[in-house]
This record gives structure tokens, sequence and C-alpha cells, in this order.
């Protein structure tokens, strides 16, 4: 279904056939996010993924969307911790066009200095409107205090103050220096052939920088005790984020953290679900979630609540990560877990745009792209006492982090309760 080709100056062509669909998705990735910038250019990478929209040498930023909403498409993009994707989708028929366009903006961006400061007040706005929503502004307290003075603790958006740090030369530098052929994926998904992606990519190869690989700036651990943020506001209802540092998408733990993490929180039939909003009433909403990068990961559990139920509720959170690490699942939970696992894979695969993220993100993670059969094998040989044992070891005090967004003055109480 798959198939992979490595042009002579590293550019990667990916495709994925699915001839019973009318459209084809296509996104230009490049192995490069937040995690990659220096202290300085925190939010660089975000800024340029703004810019990239606002006029070319051929088009202005208006042209730009009405070439591709012309056709009856849509045209996005988003940068992460480690990647940055532009995509877009249309009618099979249209590719030509899309490609046109993405490579367009990807190579071609004027950098504006009126578009630049333009859109720099753009993303203070953004900034402030995260800050202004608890359940966002929480998830970013939680990073900071998880991986404190490093990169993956920074937001992805930047700040006003490294914001108004950046010209025009550190971005076109950064750019130039970053976004480069052997780091970039053009993948496409749909109604397609992969020699008729090839022809058309082509033409536009030898355009793309060559350059060095970059790399992401590493990670440091000198946590030995549980960490707790708050900040103070007024607020409806108190929002946490519990986070633990947990492994990398290259360590072969990830699958049972996976089914571990569905056991604990990741649906409705959840042991957190379960218990906090289906038996007490305690949270309109509690979920959790895993993340992998290069060389480490997390698993975030998040909900929110009214601040008289707080302490009651981290109880009720603490007891159970405490029992995934003293009794393995039993054999019906595992079952469930796996089976939603496989089948969330599988029906998101049907999508066109599901399938050009699935080959951006597997190839830039793994220099490979895994089918869902792979990940299907690979969960099949999880056992419940191993799904026990990853709870053991990443669920200690010294990986327990906790950031809080409520009216509350204090929060020294919860100490304890992180260190039991």
């Amino acid at each position: 279904m798959y198939q992979v080709t490595r042009l002579e100056n590293g550019l990667t062509v990916a495709t994925a056939e699915m001839p019973h669909m009318a459209s084809v998705s296509l996104g230009i990735w490049v192995g490069v996010g937040s995690r990659y910038e220096p202290v300085a250019a925190n939010g660089v990478c975000h800024f340029i993924e703004h810019l990239l929209f606002k006029g070319t040498r051929r088009r202005s930023a208006k042209a730009i969307s009405q070439a591709i909403e012309g056709i009856g498409g849509y045209l996005n993009a988003f940068t992460s911790e480690d990647m940055t994707c532009f995509h877009s989708r249309a009618r099979h028929d249209r590719f030509d066009e899309l490609l046109d366009v993405l490579v367009d903006m990807f190579l071609n961006s004027k950098f504006d200095l009126e578009e630049i400061n333009k859109e720099r007040d753009v993303i203070k706005e953004e900034v402030a409107m995260y800050l202004d929503q608890p359940q966002q502004h929480v998830q970013e307290l939680l990073n900071a205090t998880l991986w404190p003075d490093q990169p993956l603790g920074r937001p992805i958006t930047g700040t006003g103050k490294t914001l108004d740090a950046m010209g025009r030369n550190l971005l076109v530098d950064y750019l130039r220096a970053s976004y480069v052929a052997n780091s970039t994926v053009i993948a496409a998904a749909g109604k397609l052939k992969h020699d008729q992606v090839l022809r058309a990519v082509r033409p536009f190869s030898r355009h793309f920088r060559a350059g060095p690989l970059p790399l992401p700036l590493p990670v440091h651990n000198r946590q030995l005790k549980p960490q707790l943020c708050l900040f103070t506001r007024k607020t409806e209802q108190t929002h946490l984020a519990l986070g633990v540092r947990t492994c990398s998408r290259n360590d072969p733990r990830r699958y049972s953290l996976r089914l571990l993490n569905t056991i604990l929180g990741e649906n409705m039939s959840s042991r957190l679900f379960q218990i906090i909003r289906e038996d007490r009433g305690l949270a309109y909403s509690i979920y959790s979630t895993p993340s992998f990068f290069e060389d480490t990961g997390d698993l975030v559990i998040s909900a929110s609540l009214d601040t008289e139920n707080l302490v009651k509720t981290m109880r009720l959170i603490m007891r159970e990560l405490r029992r995934l690490g003293r009794s393995p699942p039993t054999a019906g939970e595992l079952r469930r877990a796996r089976d939603f696992i496989i089948g969330q894979i599988e029906l998101g695969l049907e999508s066109a745009d599901n399938q050009m993220n699935w080959i951006g993100e597997q190839w830039l993670g793994y220099g490979r792209i895994f089918g869902p059969a792979h990940v299907k094998r690979q969960l099949l040989t999880v056992t419940a006492s191993q799904v026990c044992a990853v709870a053991r070891e990443f669920f200690r005090p010294a990986n327990l982090n906790l950031a809080l967004v409520s009216p509350r003055k204090t929060a020294r109480d919860l100490l304890p309760l992180l260190s039991a």
C-alpha cells in the first residue's frame, strides 16, 4: 500500500494509493519543530509556518487561498515539537494544482517585512487566545514543569519577547538552514499512482535546498521528587494536568504504554472515566494522552472540575495509578484496549487525510512506514504483566508533575498525594 522513493538530493516522496477515493491529500512535511529551536528563537518554526501563507513571488496571500479554495479544496498547516506540515486536499484530478501551490509556498515565500510585522501581531493574538483558555494554558504550564529550561518545555508559539526579537534575517536564515531536502518528505494519499506523484515532483525537486540534517536539542531530566505548578486565576473550575515522563517512540515499551493509556483514560470505558465521571460525577471530562518523541515521552491526565472536588479527585487518580502498578489488568480489559487501538487505527486510515498524516509522521519519526498490521502484531505480543511493569516503572513519585489553573491560592496539600 505504501511506496517510498528517495530522490538524489535526499527529498523523499511517499504515497498511499486509495483507488476507491475521489480525493487526494497532499502534505509537505519537514522534520523540524519547536524542540529544535534555541531559547532566543523560541517560536521561529511556528512563525515560519504562518509566513509561508503570506505570499510568494508568484502569488499574494489571497491568491494562495483562492488557488486552493477555488478548486473546492482546503489548505492548512501545523507545527509540533518535532515536525512541521503544510497540507491540502482536493479532488484527485486537481493534484497538480495542489502540488504547485504547496511547493510555491515552501520554496518561494517572500518574507515581506510588512507581512512579518503584521503576522507577528497575529501570533501574539493567538498566544493571548490560548492563555484565555484554561485547558490550553494548563498544558503549557505542565510542559514547562515536565521539561524545565529546555525546548520541550517552551510554547510552540513562542512568547511576546521572543516574537519581538525575530527579524527577517533570523527567520530566513533559520528556514534556509533547517528546511532542507533530506529532512523533507512529500506525502500523498488518495486516488493517485506513485509514479504519477514522482513525475509531478521531479521538476521541483532540484529547488529543495541541500544541507545537514537538523538535530533536536537533547532532553535533560534532573527531577528527584514530584513537582507542582499552580497558576491562580478566577475561574469557574480547576483545570488540572498530571504529567508523567515515559519512553521514546523508539522504545519497545511504547506498545505496553499505549495499552496502559487506553485502560487508564483514553475512552469512556476507561478506569478514570468510569470512576470519576460515571460513578461519582466529579468531572464532565477526564482523559489521558500519551506523546512520544525521539528520545523521551510523556503521559498526561487532564480534567476540569469543581475546585472543592480537587483533592478527592486527585486521591482517586493516584489510587488508580498505584493499582495499575500493583496488579495486572484483567484479560478482558487488555483485550478491549487492544481492540480499541487497532479499531481506531483502521477506522482512521479509511481517510485520505489520515493516511497522509500516517505517512509523514511515520517517515519522519522512524525513517520507514509501518503499516497497521505491524502495529497490530506488536500490540498482540503485549502481556498484562508487561502493562503492569510499565505502570510500576513510570508512575513513580520522581516522575510526577502536576499543573493547575485554579482559583486556589495554594496547592501544598496536594504534594503528599503525589509523594505517596
